[in-house]
Order: C-alpha cells, then sequence, then structure tokens
C-alpha cells in the first residue's frame, strides 16, 4: 500500500487471468475494512474478463505503455537492482528463495516500500475512481 507502506505479496507458480484474480481476493482480506484501488498495466491477465477483485477492490487500468505510472514498478525495480544482482541462478527453487526474501526485506520497515511508491498523484486518482 503506498499509502502505509505494508507491502502485500504472493509468489505464484504462473499468472493467468485465474491466479491474478487470488491476488485481489488476498488484498481484500489483508485490507479489511479499507477501500483499495490496484493499477493495472496492459498484461493479457490484467485485461481479460475473467478477472475478479472483491467490491472493496477497485481495479483501474493504466494508459498503454506507461508502466512507470505503476507504482509496483518501482518494487520490481528495487528486487531486479538489489535482490538478483551480478549473479546466476541454478533453479526455479532459488529464484523463489531470493524473492521471498527480498520481499520480506521490504516488509519490514513501512517507509522503504512508502518512499517507492506513495505518489502525490495516487490520492487524486484514487478519490476520483470511488
Amino acid at each position: 500500500s503506498p499509502k502505509d507502506g505494508r507491502l502485500t505479496s504472493l509468489i505464484m507458480p504462473w499468472l493467468d487471468a485465474e491466479t491474478m484474480s487470488i491476488f485481489p481476493a488476498h488484498a481484500g482480506q489483508t485490507y479489511t475494512g479499507d477501500f483499495c484501488s490496484m493499477l493495472l498495466y496492459g498484461a493479457g491477465w490484467h485485461r481479460a474478463k475473467e478477472l475478479r477483485a472483491p467490491a472493496t477492490i477497485k481495479l483501474i487500468p493504466l494508459p498503454p505503455y506507461s508502466p512507470e505510472l505503476n507504482p509496483v514498478e518501482h518494487i520490481w525495480e528495487y528486487l531486479r537492482e538489489n535482490s538478483f544482482k551480478n549473479f546466476s541462478l541454478n533453479s526455479l527453487d532459488e529464484v523463489v528463495d531470493i524473492l521471498a526474501d527480498g520481499l520480506s526485506f521490504l516488509s519490514q520497515p513501512p517507509e522503504i516500500v512508502r518512499s517507492m511508491t506513495n505518489f502525490d498523484w495516487l490520492n487524486t486518482l484514487c478519490l476520483t475512481c470511488n
């Protein structure tokens, strides 16, 4: 959450509309009582008609070719630069372990996530989408 710096994540074995729908449901359970906006870019599983979200999660599509507007992209950039830097891995299990460690690190001090994701324009966008 850009607002409070809490990081909610799932590591999934693949992505499609069905598995992507698990994340908004998970976020809805994590942020019980809150209304949340989730920004989506042009990936097929983000645009699929089968994508579902609870009533407390508003799915907001971003303009085409604008991944830099999605706050989560800054999380991925941080993980690429800090967790997956200059070495090769021998298995998918190693990738998952390093990803889990990186996400765990980001989950501890909320200021890190907030500083990477809490853009002023997000509040305006989210208020206009309620």
